[in-house]
Order: structure tokens, then sequence, then C-alpha cells
């Protein structure tokens, strides 16, 4: 449920008398970048564009949004980690943003980033992962898909946009819950694993409900099932991996905005204005409606909270997995 606190407004306000920081009024008065560390057509795509128009007309400044897509989010992550904290650079990061650091370190490597790097501003969106298979699939059911994965272990291509990214993990639970085989195919982000699903490459999909609405309302893909608690509107006969006995396969993608980690609190606070204007904003509230993405709004602390927790769940989910060569 979207609850917006005082902190952003009191926050926002004290900006002008902060020592040292620009004046409410000018700030930010020149352009900021909204990274998106995938293509076009995913889910954080598509919660960023409402939301940088949103941004666009409060503050009078253009907000482009800049995708940087490669290693399943991680160089986009990265960029944002390491620039200046002056308030011109966010990032709208998918959940894996939590999940990466912890898979480069199966590899022996150091992360690109760590999470300590980063200054979580606000959670925007917070949505059950579908499974989507093409209209034309032969399966009509969950159990009908996992029935002839049983039976051809390997056999059913699923795309992602990624190693150890938001549309891999709720793939690799539910087939280590099901103890079914897939072949995962990665991508670059979430919109060319929904092209190659819509083009045959692939037969499955772990998605946001925003990239796939639209294909589902054409006929084009069918739903078969939700890693949700509950059934989400306009999909209620979707039944939930829960509802058909598959114990802990929960999984939520969820797009939040961060800032470099040093950014000035008077400058994060004007930024966490922004965010908490935005989600109230109806042009964006009717655009992630349309896309089948409620508003869940969580700031600062908050959304820190949040994500540590789903960062501390999610790292066994990257343990079980293991190392992908």
């Amino acid at each position: 449920m979207m609850t917006i606190t005082r902190r952003a407004a009191l926050g926002a306000l004290s900006l002008a008398a902060a020592p040292g920081a620009r004046a409410q009024g000018e700030f930010p008065g020149r352009p900021v970048t909204m990274v998106v560390a995938f293509p076009p057509g995913g889910q954080a795509d598509v919660v960023a564009r409402p939301v940088a128009a949103s941004l666009e007309r409060q503050w009078r400044v253009a907000v482009p949004v800049q995708n940087r897509p490669g290693a399943a989010g991680e160089i986009g992550n990265a960029s944002v980690a390491r620039a200046a904290p002056d308030g011109l650079t966010v990032l709208m990061a998918l959940s894996s943003v939590v999940v990466l650091p912890e898979a480069a370190r199966l590899f022996g490597r150091a992360p690109a980033y760590t999470l300590d790097q980063l200054q979580p501003l606000a959670l925007v969106t917070a949505d059950p992962v579908l499974l989507a298979v093409p209209a034309a699939a032969p399966w009509q059911t969950l159990e009908e898909f996992l029935a002839d994965a049983k039976r051809r272990p390997g056999a059913i291509p699923f795309s992602s946009s990624g190693n150890y990214s938001a549309l891999h993990l709720p793939m690799a639970m539910l087939a280590a819950a099901a103890d079914v085989e897939l072949l995962h195919v990665p991508f670059q982000g979430g919109g060319p694993a929904l092209t190659a699903l819509l083009g045959g490459q692939v037969q499955a999909l772990a998605s946001g409900p925003g990239p796939i609405a639209p294909h589902v309302r054409d006929g084009r893909l069918r739903v078969l099932a939700s890693w949700g608690a509950n059934p989400i509107a306009g999909l209620e006969q979707v039944p939930t991996l829960l509802s058909k006995g598959f114990a802990g396969v929960e999984y939520y993608i969820w797009c939040g905005a961060y800032a470099p980690a040093a950014t000035p609190e008077p400058i994060a606070a004007r930024l966490r204005a922004g965010f908490a204007a935005a989600v109230q904003d109806g042009d964006v509230v009717r655009a992630l409606t349309a896309a089948g993405s409620a508003i869940d709004f969580r700031e600062g602390d908050a959304f820190a909270r949040f994500a540590a927790a789903d960062a501390a769940r999610l790292a066994a989910v990257v343990q079980r997995i293991g190392r992908i060569d």
C-alpha cells in the first residue's frame, strides 16, 4: 500500500537551509539522468519512464532515462554507484540490484559495486512475477507445464534478463521446488527476453506484469502461475505457486530508486520528495495501473529495510543455484 510520510517534505524544506548545499529553488537546476541497467521494454524501464516524466514536470529540467545494459544489470548499477554524488544521476533498479554482488562472490571476484555504495531513495513498485508462455503452447495449466518438464528434462527453454537476474531467480526457485530441469537462455534484459518469447526462441518467461500485460490482453501470451502470495487484480484466475503447494516459492520483482551513497542528505531529501510526489501523480498512477504494476511506495530507511530483508532471502537462492560457468 502506498504510504507517504512527512519526511520527504520536511527533508526538501531543509535543503535551502543546509550549509554548502544548493538552495531548494535551484536544485537540480540541470538535467538529472535516470539510469536503467537494462534495454528498453523491461520492468525497470516500464516504471522509470512515467516517473521520469513526472520529475521533469516537478523540477522543470530534463530527466532522460538512459539504458545501460550488460551483465544482468551489473554495469548500469555500478555506473551509478561510481557517479558523482551530486543528485544528478539516479538509478531505477530492479530487485536484482541486491543479488548481483553476492553472485559475483560465487565466481571468486570482487563485485562491480557493493550495496553500501548506493543510497536507497524510494521503492516505487513491488509486483509478483508471472509465468508466461506463448498462447500457442500446449500447456493450459501449470500442472501440464511441469509434467512436460518432468518428462523432458532440460528441453523447455526459458529466457531471462541474465544470470542471477530478477527473471532468472524465480524460475530457478520453481525448478528446484518442482524437481524439474529447465533450459536457461539469458539475455541482456527483460525486453530482449520478452522478444525471444514472442518470437518463439524460448517457450517460457518469468516476468513482472508490466511488460507482458499488453501481450496477455491481445491473446499472444498465456499466464500459468504467479509467484505472489495472493492473486493479482485482473488475473484472479491465475493460481499462485503457494496455492499449488510449493511452499517458500514466493518472489516479487520490485523497482526502486537509488543515488550514490555519498549524496548529501539535503540533496537526497529533495530527490526523495520528488519520488514521493511522482507516485501521487495521476499520469504515473494511470501508466503503472495500465501496466499491471501497483505502486508500493516506501521511502528512505523503510525502503532500505525492505531491500535488506529481500537481499538476505535471495542470497540463499543464489547459493542454491551455485556458480554458472
